[in-house]
């Protein structure tokens, strides 16, 4: 009987597991080659995984919610259809991983060129809740090219059951809360979704790992603002690409870390890592208030348009749901814009391995004191806060603190003439 053997994946360059957290058959299932077997989850993206071959299901390894290191066997299949399910794998047996990963990707980018394209997660979803193709059809999608994704299925089950208690567990698993809370008539409870798990855990684990300080510095970015205002228009035209000031926050603070490459680091511990790449991490605010870090890789090597069109491509694959595992991996430093939501300042939590996180606050115009050779004069400039988390451990105050004089320097010193 010739066998084949589906491993764990490698879902990114820094990727060592997986959770399993949907298979899409059973022991003893025929599949066809390319059909999705399994639904995977890192702490990043959630990928379906096709089968490379055709045959029978004889044995799954690992349940729903396991925890699977890259490389290991987590399902075999019968390539002649033949032999007894739960059986062991003979000598003919093969590996395929490489294969399926790259499967799953085309298949994840083939699935959002059609409108009205169906996942075969979406489609067993409906299935298995008796949700129609007419009833599919109706469903407003938040995916690419409005495609419907899962949480949009959910969600259009729980809103026509009414039954969002039950639709929450199915997207994660509950857990004790770990204090007594007093729950109030008229209060609704609805258990953590997995990514929101996700999160929380890594910022306690951030808090816990790293000595968080925070430095604060104000900026005039007035010359940015200016420039900004009468190139955009020039910009979209000539590139097709829109131009906000996050690609030119990026260029400046990628000139500070290979300034300081002190701070474009990481450590275990014992040892600081310093990097060689400058790849910076850009926080996404998605649809349901989550957040995702695509990484810009190599930030220091390019320029505002092709700083732009890498936050502005991977923004919009963020919140389409459509990153993959690399976009994600890789950081060395992270930025995160709370002036998005026009809010002057925070104090940003560090995004673990790295070393610090800078923020960008609310542009704003203020009164402000000019020095000139004339003398001192009142003048209304446009002004931000940089706030910048560092790890105490690794970070003293007095290198944080000329890092993030140099970040503020280059954006106050941007050139207003600067062509596109």
């Amino acid at each position: 009987m010739a066998t084949v053997n589906i491993i764990m994946p490698k879902l990114g360059e820094s990727v060592e597991e997986a959770t399993i957290t949907k298979w899409f058959v059973e022991p003893g299932d025929l599949i066809e080659e390319d059909q999705p077997i399994v639904e995977l989850a890192t702490d990043k993206v959630d990928s379906e995984i096709p089968s490379a071959v055709e045959g029978k299901v004889i044995k799954l390894n690992y349940e729903e919610g396991a925890v699977v290191a890259v490389g290991e066997v987590i399902a075999v299949i019968s390539l002649d259809g033949e032999g007894e399910t739960g059986t062991a794998v003979d000598n003919s047996s093969r590996t395929v991983g490489a294969e399926a990963q790259e499967k799953s990707k085309d298949a994840l980018e083939n699935a959002s060129m059609s409108k009205r394209f169906y996942s075969p997660l979406v489609k067993t979803i409906a299935k298995k809740e008796n949700v129609s193709i007419k009833e599919l059809d109706s469903i407003i999608g938040s995916g690419a090219n409005g495609r419907v994704n899962k949480s949009d299925i959910l969600g259009y089950i729980a809103h026509r059951t009414g039954e969002e208690d039950v639709v929450a567990r199915k997207i994660s698993k509950t857990e004790k809360p770990a204090v007594n809370i007093t729950v109030n008539e008229g209060d609704r409870i609805v258990p953590m979704s997995r990514v929101r798990k996700l999160i929380a855990g890594y910022m306690i684990k951030s808090q816990e790992t790293s000595a968080h300080v925070t430095s604060v510095i104000e900026a005039d970015v007035t010359n940015i603002v200016k420039w900004r205002t009468s190139h955009k228009d020039e910009f979209l035209d000539k590139y097709g690409q829109k131009l906000t000031y996050m690609p030119i926050f990026t260029e400046a603070i990628a000139r500070a870390l290979k300034d300081f490459p002190q701070l474009n680091a990481s450590t275990d511990g014992e040892n600081i890592i310093y990097r060689n790449r400058v790849n910076i991490g850009i926080a996404v605010a998605l649809p349901d208030w989550n957040l995702i870090v695509p990484v810009i890789k190599d930030a220091d090597h390019k320029n505002l348009y092709g700083l732009a069109t890498d936050i502005n491509t991977l923004a919009a694959k963020a919140r389409d749901n459509n990153l993959s595992p690399d976009d994600v991996s890789g950081g060395t430093f992270s930025i995160t814009n709370f002036g998005s939501f026009n809010n002057l300042m925070g104090t940003p939590i560090i995004n673990q391995p790295q070393l610090a996180i800078i923020a960008t606050g609310a542009i704003v115009k203020k009164p402000s004191v000019l020095e000139t050779p004339e003398g001192d004069f009142m003048a209304i400039r446009h002004k931000m806060y940089l706030s910048l988390s560092y790890d105490h451990r690794i970070v003293d105050g007095a290198l944080g603190g000329a890092f993030l004089q140099r970040a503020a320097k280059y954006l106050e010193d941007f050139n207003i003439n600067r062509s596109i």
